[in-house]
């Protein structure tokens, strides 16, 4: 069934015009930015949009303009199937990574942000239901990524966003014990906190 839902969404995805895909993207960052969350974060992780995935662009360039320190995800050399995190400026080149998504030109030895220091995380997702739980892409980067979160007593940072279009939700997706739930979605039309 995942399999399934998962190409349909994309599939969704995919058929928005480059006039609907910005047009959503716009009301997305106006609802987040406007968000306390938002405002009172310092250190925001976004990502770069792959496969019609909603952009937050619009997002990061009010970041910059509100002087907050962006990041992007960037997969890990030693460990394959985890992020870090690099700072994402205006003059940050970028290069295709092995799935062909942009992220940060880095050099070996270079410093990366700790997951743990993330004020915010805006993850994508393929699809999510009403409690929190997410569908990725299937790689299980982020749950990897995010893991340390399962041992906190008291969750405070990094706060975990979703950010999709609204049709992405479906009513109930199935949580399994490596997951880590979202606490948030934005889309165009709503941020819910749950």
């Amino acid at each position: 069934m995942q399999i399934q839902l998962r190409q349909q969404m994309r599939e969704q995805r995919r058929s928005l015009s480059e006039l609907e895909r910005e047009t959503l993207s716009y009301k997305l960052a106006d609802n987040l930015s406007k968000s306390r969350i938002f405002q009172k974060s310092r250190h925001i992780a976004f990502y770069l949009p792959n496969d019609g995935e909603i952009d937050l662009t619009p997002l990061i360039n009010i970041a910059w303009r509100h002087k907050k320190c962006c990041y992007l995800p960037v997969l890990g050399h030693t460990h394959a199937r985890a992020l870090w995190f690099l700072p994402y400026k205006p003059e940050t080149g970028l290069y295709k990574n092995r799935f062909g998504i942009f992220e940060p030109q880095h050099k070996p030895g270079k410093r990366f942000f700790k997951t743990q220091s993330l004020d915010l995380i805006l993850l994508p997702l393929v699809a999510f239901d009403k409690t929190g739980n997410r569908l990725g892409m299937g790689g299980g980067f982020y749950d990897r990524t995010l893991s340390f979160l399962h041992n906190r007593k008291h969750w405070h940072k990094p706060h975990l966003i979703g950010a999709a279009y609204q049709f992405q939700q479906v009513e109930k997706l199935p949580a399994r014990y490596w997951d880590v739930p979202l606490q948030g979605i934005a889309t165009e039309k709503l941020l819910k906190i749950f």
